[in-house]
């Protein structure tokens, strides 16, 4: 088991590599190689970007108590980003229909000005598409792992630090 100090002397550095990382790789994948992401796909940015926050938050934080609770925190933040990644899988592999607006058009087209102004939109990404696969696992499927992954670190490290008193 690795020593309270350690966790507490790296914990806002660990907090911004695992966060950043799979952020940084979703934003590669979509400027670096033009993967349009879906509604569900920007949100299951937030929770990284939340664990972002409070890794900056451990960096300037000094007190004990409340430097315990921010791996807590992320720990929530990366478990419900694994079940917004999860809920995506469900929507990718037609378990159920998603209920975000993936690919709706918006609002009802009702004269011609509206009709011309939907022509000239570009259509949101229907959240079932699935742009790309490695060994045929889907970037939402590996982010449900990644996310799980770091949340039970982010728990463990959380207990380690709570229980040093």
């Amino acid at each position: 088991m690795p020593d309270v100090k350690i966790i507490d002397r790296y914990l806002a550095l660990a907090l911004l590599i695992a966060a950043g990382g799979p952020l940084l790789t979703a934003y590669i994948s979509q400027y670096g190689f033009g993967y349009e992401p879906c509604v569900l796909c920007v949100y299951q940015r937030i929770p990284y970007g939340v664990v972002i926050a409070l890794g900056l938050l451990a960096l300037f934080v000094k007190n004990p108590e409340i430097r315990r609770l921010i791996p807590l925190f992320a720990g929530l933040a990366f478990l419900i980003g694994s079940g917004i990644a999860l809920y995506h899988v469900g929507v990718e592999q037609l378990w159920w229909k998603s209920a975000a607006p993936c690919g709706a058009s918006g609002g009802a087209v009702t004269n011609t000005q509206d009709f011309l102004a939907a022509l000239q939109k570009k259509p949101e990404k229907s959240c079932g598409d699935i742009d790309w696969t490695l060994f045929g696992v889907s970037m939402a499927t590996y982010n449900v792992g990644v996310s799980l992954a770091l949340a039970i670190a982010s728990f463990c490290a959380w207990r380690r630090l709570r229980d040093e008193v």
